[in-house]
């Protein structure tokens, strides 16, 4: 865990990765700070403050002498911002482009489905 961003940051990503994924569904009991901090080596005080990024976004909420769990609908908000996130970073650029390249939308359709691979996996009769 070290890519640039804060700890805190990467302990919330890495438990919203699992919810996206499917390895943490919803209304199970997601890892505690401890065991986050455990794992990953760090202070639990960090890895509190990871978690509580998500409790504060709805995505977490604890059952009192329980634990934390992963809140119904968690996974549908989280591939919601995700994908605001990927129009802002990746979309919009490439329609600015676009524009001063004179390509319309159906335009830009046509050049991502020319690139994009088969979606037919392997020895699958279409």
């Amino acid at each position: 865990m070290d890519d640039g961003r804060a700890l805190f940051q990467q302990i919330a990503d890495s438990v919203a990765d699992s919810i996206v994924d499917g390895t943490l569904a919803e209304e199970t009991r997601a890892p505690s700070t401890n065991e986050l901090a455990a794992f990953h080596r760090i202070n639990p005080a960090t890895a509190a403050k990871g978690v509580n990024l998500l409790v504060d976004k709805g995505v977490l909420y604890k059952r009192r002498g329980i634990g934390m769990f992963v809140a119904t609908g968690a996974r549908d908000l989280l591939l919601r911002e995700r994908q605001d996130a990927f129009a802002r970073r990746y979309v919009d650029p490439l329609l600015a482009e676009a524009r001063r390249l004179r390509l319309t939308p159906d335009d830009v359709i046509a050049l991502i489905n020319d690139r994009a691979p088969d979606p037919t996996p392997e020895g699958v009769d279409a």
